[in-house]
Formats: C-alpha cells, structure tokens, sequence
C-alpha cells in the first residue's frame, strides 16, 4: 500500500491557529466579547513568536473549553462552514498545497491531524481537499451543546495512537508514511512514521531534528485556495462530513472513536 502523509494543522498548512482565527466571525454572532479578542489575538501572537509548549497547549485547552461550555455544536459548524473562505484562504501556505498535490499524485492519502475540534478542523480538511481528518471531538448534551470536557483529545501522544489505530485498520506501513508538524508537542507522531519532516519547526524541535539529522522545511508563502484552485470543494455540512468526522457527533469516548476506525481498545 503507498502510505499516507500526516499533516498538523496551525503553523504547517495555514500560517495563523486555526481556532483563533475565527475570533472575529465569533465575535460577530455573539459569541465573544472584544475582551476576549484581544486575548485572542495576545494568544496568537505569543502562538507565532514562541510556539506552544505542553503548558501552553494545556492553558489553551482550559481556556477554550471554559469559554465554548453551553455553545451550540451545530451553530459552531455553521459559522465555521460559512466563514471558511473568508478566514482560512488567505492563510494557506502555498507549499503544504504542493504537497498534498505530490502525495496525492504518488497515491498515498492526506490525512489532517489537529488539536483543534472536529467542527472546525473536519470542512477545512474538506476545504483543502483532505481524505481523513484526527481532531479533538467534544462532549455534547442532549441538546447539542458543549459541555466543557472532551471525549478525545488530540494532542501529543495521542495523535500517534490515533495515526497508529488508523495503520492498522488500513494496513499502513507506518515506516513508508510523512508526517509534518511544526511543534515538538508532535515529536510522537513524527517519530512512529518513516518520514518525519519538521516544518517551520519551534526552537525544541528544531534542535531534535538537528540531532537526528532530519529534513527540515520552511513555509512561508500563504496563497489564496481561489487563486490556486478555481472552485474548492465547498465545505460539508457536519452531519454529511462522512467519515472526515470518524465519530465527532455523539462521540463518548476515545474508545468510542477507536472502534469506529474498527480497532479494538
């Protein structure tokens, strides 16, 4: 089988944190305060200049969760589905582009791995012509509303269960696969593939790479999707994402997700 390439999301395929980045279309249908824009824009600053260590990422996560409890998951996709072309297009970096085009010329499948939560990270993967999306899924109540804890988060290690659980449903050859991320939070999942490429590397991971004598990339070219593909796929609606989503509706655990990749705990 040809493989597969595994590709993190913030800071490797679009220049911004893909979460911060819909801070103003938040904003606008009242789901955020101009106080917490500005934190937001602080965050992303600080996100840009120093990376996000596993402290960092934890405080993200608090703070996120704290601020999204009690928000309507389909209201959420909604705005993201809407918004994705004004928001997201502008911050594509060409080169990720180039790569999802050779990966997919050579047959092997891009599969998008992120922090971020499915509602925001399953249509941009759409968007960008993606074959799979790992994302961190959210509880949900019976009326559809976050509740403030996770089922599964994909962060760190956690993101190289979850590529190593879609090897063996597919049977990969982890040693014939490319993963690219930018933080050396996913030093786990560069390391379980064969082709591990650090791109626009954090200071901590750079210094690994070095070590192990790994290629390296800089991006640093965003490119409207427009102008590189004349009518990107129009993102999917959450319930028809398919199996883009692998679970993020209703989803009680990451066991849960596991055994919808048919993977046993």
């Amino acid at each position: 089988m040809p493989g597969a390439a595994f590709f993190d999301l913030d800071k490797t395929i679009i220049a911004k944190s893909s979460v911060l980045a819909f801070g103003k279309p938040f904003y606008r249908e009242g789901l955020l305060s101009r106080g917490m824009i500005a934190k937001s824009i602080y965050a992303q600053i600080v996100f840009m200049l120093v990376g996000a260590d596993e402290s960092k990422m934890e405080k993200i996560r608090e703070s996120m969760l704290s601020l999204t409890k009690g928000w309507n998951q389909e209201r959420i996709a909604t705005i993201v589905r809407e918004t994705l072309d004004e928001i997201i297009s502008p911050i594509i970096f060409a080169e990720a582009l180039e790569l999802f085009a050779e990966h997919h010329a050579a047959g092997q499948r891009v599969i998008i791995v992120s922090s971020s939560p499915m509602e925001v990270v399953g249509p941009l993967s759409e968007y960008l012509g993606a074959d799979e999306v790992i994302a961190t899924l959210a509880e949900i109540d019976d009326d559809g509303n976050y509740t403030g804890d996770l089922a599964f988060y994909a962060y760190g290690p956690f993101k190289a269960e979850a590529i190593s659980a879609i090897a063996l449903r597919d049977g990969l050859d982890l040693a014939e696969c490319y993963a690219y991320s930018d933080s050396i939070t996913d030093l786990p999942m560069l390391e379980i593939v064969g082709h591990p490429v650090p791109v626009n590397a954090d200071r901590e991971l750079a210094r690994v790479a070095k070590e192990k004598g790994w290629e390296m990339r800089t991006f640093q070219q965003p490119v409207r999707l427009r102008d590189r593909v004349p009518n990107p796929p129009k993102a999917p609606t959450l319930a028809a994402a398919g199996v883009l989503t692998i679970g993020a509706i209703g989803a009680a655990s990451y066991i849960a997700w596991r055994r919808v990749l048919g993977v046993r705990a």
